[in-house]
C-alpha cells in the first residue's frame, strides 16, 4: 500500500512521544470538522436505503445531476480503471498518487505528465485524470482548458477524470455542474472540506450509465447508513458550509504567509494545506517531528505539504517551531 497522511500512531512510536502530544497536518483535512450530533439508533441498526435524501443533497450541493454515494472517493480510483480495457492513460505528476498506481496495476498504459504537458497528451490518450486543485501542488486547471480536453477525449470515446477532493473551497472551478457529459467523470469527497474522513463517503458525478455499472461493481450497501445520515445533514448545512469557507480560504493565506516569514516560501497550495518544494525537505520533516509536528514529506520532488492548524494554540506552536528551525538553519 501507497504512503499517506495521517499516520500518526506510527510518528508517536518511532519518535516516542504520545499520539496526544503530536499536532498533525499531513493530511489536508480541515481540522475543524462538521459537528456531527449524537445519531439515531435505528441509524445502527437498519441497512442503508438509498431512498434516505443522500443523493438528492449531493445533487443540490453539487449541482450535480446525477451522484453515486460511495465510501470515500478511494473507491472511484480502485474500481473505475476496471471499466475500461487496457488503453493509453495519463496522470499528473507529481498527484494523488493512487490514481497512478491503479491504473497501472489494472494494466493500463500509464504517461506522468506535468501540468503543461496536459493540453497536447489530451489529443492522443484515452484517459487523462487530473486533480484540481491539484494534491499536494495546488495547481488549479481552469474549467474552460478542462472542457477542451474533454471534448478531445471524447471525440475517441475517452475519459477525463477531475479529481475534486480540495475544491469546495475555490467551487468556481467545479465541473460538476455539467458532469452529464459523455466521458466526464467528477470524484468529490467529505473528507476534506467537511472535515469527515472517518466517514468515508464520497461521490462520483457522471452519466447515469457509468454510474450505474459502477454501482453494480461495488454492489449494495457501499456506504454505511451512520455515514449516509451524516453526508446528508452536512450537505444541507448550508450556514456552516458559508462560514468554513471563508474561515479557510483566510487560513490558507495566513498560513502561505507564516511559511514565507520564516523561508519556507510556498511553491503552491489551497485553502487546505501549503506545498513548499526544497531538497532540505526530509530535514524539515524530521526537525518538526523531532517537535510533535506531523507534516507530509514527499520524494520526488523533495516536498513538504503543511496543512492548516485548526486553532490558535496550534498555530503559535506551528510559528515556534519553524522559528527554531530557521534558528538552527542560520546556525549551521
Amino acid at each position: 500500500m501507497l504512503e499517506h497522511g495521517g499516520r500518526l500512531r506510527r510518528a508517536a512510536q518511532h519518535y516516542s512521544l504520545p499520539v496526544a502530544q503530536w499536532l498533525d497536518l499531513s493530511t489536508g483535512i480541515n481540522p475543524s470538522s462538521w459537528p456531527v450530533a449524537t445519531l439515531p439508533a435505528a441509524s445502527w441498526s437498519r441497512l442503508p436505503e438509498d431512498e434516505d435524501g443522500l443523493v438528492q443533497a449531493a445533487q443540490r450541493y453539487y449541482g450535480a445531476p446525477f451522484a453515486l454515494p460511495i465510501a470515500g472517493s478511494q473507491t472511484a480510483i480502485q474500481t473505475l480503471p476496471q471499466l475500461r480495457r487496457a488503453c493509453r492513460v495519463g496522470l499528473l505528476a507529481p498527484s494523488y498518487a493512487e490514481h497512478h498506481y491503479h491504473w497501472h496495476a489494472a494494466g493500463h498504459s500509464v504517461t506522468s505528465l506535468s501540468a503543461d504537458q496536459c493540453a497536447v497528451a489530451a489529443t492522443s490518450l484515452d484517459v487523462l485524470v487530473v486533480v484540481n486543485p491539484n494534491n499536494p501542488t495546488g495547481h488549479c486547471f481552469q474549467p474552460a482548458d478542462l472542457l477542451q480536453w474533454h471534448a478531445q477525449l471524447r471525440a475517441r470515446e475517452g475519459w477525463l477524470i477531475v479529481d475534486e477532493a480540495f475544491v469546495d473551497t475555490c467551487s468556481e472551478l467545479s465541473l460538476a455542474k455539467v458532469s452529464d457529459r459523455e466521458g466526464l467523470i467528477v470524484l468529490r469527497s467529505l473528507g476534506k472540506f467537511f472535515g469527515l474522513a472517518g466517514a468515508r463517503v464520497g461521490f462520483v458525478l457522471a452519466v447515469r450509465p457509468l454510474l450505474t455499472a459502477l454501482a453494480e461493481r461495488l454492489g449494495p450497501w457501499s456506504v454505511t447508513g451512520p455515514s449516509r445520515l451524516v453526508a446528508t445533514q452536512a450537505l444541507n448545512d448550508d450556514a456552516w458550509q458559508t462560514a468554513t469557507r471563508a474561515r479557510l480560504q483566510q487560513d490558507g493565506m495566513r498560513l502561505a504567509t507564516l511559511l514565507d516569514r520564516y523561508g519556507l516560501a510556498p511553491s503552491g497550495g489551497c485553502a487546505l494545506f501549503q506545498w513548499v518544494n526544497t531538497p532540505h525537505a526530509a530535514i524539515i520533516h524530521e526537525s518538526l517531528a523531532r517537535s510533535g509536528i506531523l507534516v507530509r514529506l514527499f520524494n520526488a520532488p523533495p516536498s513538504v505539504r503543511f496543512g492548516v492548524p485548526g486553532c490558535e494554540l496550534d498555530w503559535q506552536r506551528l510559528e515556534h517551531s519553524l522559528l527554531s528551525l530557521q534558528l538552527a538553519h542560520l546556525q549551521s
